[in-house]
């Protein structure tokens, strides 16, 4: 009779903090289960977007005017370029022979008032000055170029492929010994290149 309660008094008995039985206490804890709170994923750093353009215009080297533009961002609204200029060959539109070289430079200024340089709508003024001279030994040589003004847009697809296109007007006084053109013409710009 007797063991039957000693039996039930020692089962019904609680464990002792520092027994071997007593549960160790759980050195790691899952995530987000501590009381400090879980650290939400960083997010990529965005990518610093283009501010170069290089670039060529198809629609004047096919009139015989070849161009290449290096364009710098100059703050949000506006960028500069420049690049150098020739006139080797007759364009598509010549009539006959013209026998004339021309070399030198282009300058240019774009505003952007409603996007970031150097993509959106812009308007553009350009200056070409050039060193004249004839092939055929017919005049002296002599300084030319035009003036333009454009509006236009230029994008960049995929950070790096860029479209330019505008229009305008132009101001020649690129002729020399009866040979090239002078005076009012309307203005076309088609550019592609790349950003970076």
């Amino acid at each position: 009779m007797l063991l039957p309660v000693l039996a039930t008094l020692a089962l019904a008995a609680p464990v002792a903090p520092d027994s071997p039985e007593s549960p160790a206490p759980s050195e790691s804890s899952a995530p987000g289960e501590s009381g400090a709170p879980a650290q939400a994923p960083k997010a990529p750093e965005q990518l610093e977007p283009p501010k170069w353009t290089l670039t060529v215009d198809p629609l004047t080297f096919s009139l015989g005017y070849a161009h290449v533009q290096l364009e710098r961002q100059a703050g949000d609204y506006a960028s500069v370029y420049l690049g150098p200029h020739a006139r080797v060959f007759d364009g598509i539109l010549t009539e006959g022979r013209e026998p004339f070289l021309g070399f030198g430079a282009e300058v240019g200024v774009r505003a952007f008032p409603w996007g970031k340089a150097p993509r959106g709508a812009w308007i553009m003024v350009r200056q070409v000055v050039a060193r004249l001279a004839t092939t055929d030994g017919s005049a002296d040589p002599k300084v030319g170029g035009y003036t333009s003004i454009l509006l236009g847009y230029t994008a960049i697809f995929g950070r790096h492929f860029v479209l330019s296109g505008g229009a305008g007007f132009n101001y020649l006084y690129y002729d020399i010994g009866g040979y090239g053109s002078a005076g009012p013409f309307p203005a076309l710009h088609t550019n592609i290149g790349v950003a970076f």
